[in-house]
């Protein structure tokens, strides 16, 4: 099996335009989390996201007319791809051994909402012609691929929360294998809509401290009550080891190991067994490495937190390293959080830096594992791992070691 090497990176969220800049305000505790501006909150119960500002899509895309050909999630995919691109320095590259695996866990919601309204108030042949190409979840890997003319396999992964964790394995099985001899791996998504916040509003999964958005979301708190939404994008440029050291490429990472598992239970509620069994097959695929740090799921929901704890507990006993969420920051961007909380991981494995958990007020007995709370904390990181879990009982364990 061929070895699978990290070479470039990029990331937009509510912190920050690039990779640094948000980095740096996540290990200082920061947050994005404020009132929602995308949209006209005043009726409804929840009315904080972390929303990502001051990004203008034509600092990506030239053509202004393309513009309207895409939702949001698509710009800010193109525009983590365009950081990840420039920062892995190519030269030339063969396009055929060069492919996309993409993600997002809702995709065009915004435009679905936009488009549903003209049909009922103004007809069907109001609808844009643009319409559904630009809501596709799979068009962010495609737009990525005509943008930087990528020709080698086109994969998409849409499983809810876990979408980019899975698409970072798919690429890497991609390498490994032979099929391609490089990827990109982008995760976006932005469902900061009436419908979107509405919807799971409706279903109880999200914090309503309306009156105090910098702390509403606490993962492993006491006082948690649900998650908060937020809109981003990350994405990773994939090599074959032997490739990138010929070209002589600065390699961040190698991937050694990663676990998909599913829990075959309930569409909302997660098992303990799930989570257990993805860690465990990235730790076997690994070779049952020393983990130094853990970039917990950590959503700030009471169910999730308590079976995370639980699965690590499981996984690690008494030797579960420090585990940290960086949610209080960025939001749950949803099926963009694992390609988010990847780059997160392995800048955290580079600076020797781990994120703190913030709002970290009360304890919870039931989360009680070494979280780093509320302040960043020095480490010498070798290894890392990322978890990611969603809806319908899908879940992604990723593991990063540095190289020498």
């Amino acid at each position: 099996m061929k070895r699978v090497v990290v070479t470039g990176m990029g990331m937009i969220n509510a912190l920050g335009l690039d990779k640094e800049s948000s980095f740096k305000e996540i290990c200082a505790g920061k947050t994005g989390v404020d009132r929602i501006t995308l949209f006209d909150v005043e009726d409804f119960p929840v009315q904080i996201a972390a929303e990502v500002k001051n990004f203008d899509p034509l600092s990506v895309i030239e053509d202004g007319k393309e513009v309207k050909k895409m939702d949001r999630f698509i710009q800010l995919g193109l525009k983590a791809a365009a950081e990840a691109m420039g920062d892995a320095k190519f030269g030339e590259f063969d396009a055929d051994e060069f492919g996309v695996s993409s993600a997002a866990g809702i995709g065009g919601l915004p435009n679905i909402e936009k488009n549903s309204n003209v049909c009922v108030a103004r007809g069907p042949r109001k609808i844009s012609p643009f319409f559904i190409p630009s809501s596709l979840v799979n068009m962010l890997g495609g737009m990525v691929s005509i943008a930087h003319g990528l020709k080698g396999p086109n994969l998409s992964s849409v499983t809810a929360c876990a979408a980019s964790t899975h698409a970072i394995c798919e690429a890497a099985k991609c390498i490994m294998i032979g099929e391609s001899k490089k990827m990109l791996v982008v995760g976006a998504e932005s469902a900061i809509c009436a419908v979107g916040v509405g919807g799971f509003a409706a279903m109880k999964a999200l914090s309503d401290r309306n009156d105090d958005p910098a702390t509403a979301s606490r993962p492993f708190d006491k006082g948690r009550d649900g998650f908060v939404m937020g809109e981003g994008a990350a994405a990773l440029v994939l090599e074959e080891y032997e490739d990138a050291k010929a070209r002589g490429a600065r390699i961040y990472a190698e991937i050694i190991g990663f676990g998909e598992s599913g829990d075959a239970y309930h569409i909302t509620s997660p098992t303990l067994d799930g989570p257990t069994r993805a860690m465990k097959k990235a730790l076997a695929m690994a070779e049952n490495p020393k983990i130094d740090y853990i970039n917990a799921h950590g959503t700030s929901t009471s169910v999730n937190d308590r079976n995370e704890t639980n699965a690590l507990k499981e996984v690690f006993g008494d030797k579960t390293p420090p585990v940290s969420s960086t949610k209080g920051q960025t939001g749950h961007c949803l099926g963009a959080a694992g390609a988010i909380e990847a780059v997160v991981s392995i800048m955290a494995m580079q600076d020797g830096i781990m994120p703190p958990t913030i709002n970290q007020i009360e304890k919870d007995e039931e989360c009680d594992l070494d979280y780093v709370p509320n302040v960043a904390r020095k480490a010498d990181l070798n290894i890392v791992m990322s978890n990611s879990f969603g809806f319908g009982g899908t879940n992604g364990s990723v593991i990063f070691k540095k190289l020498d």
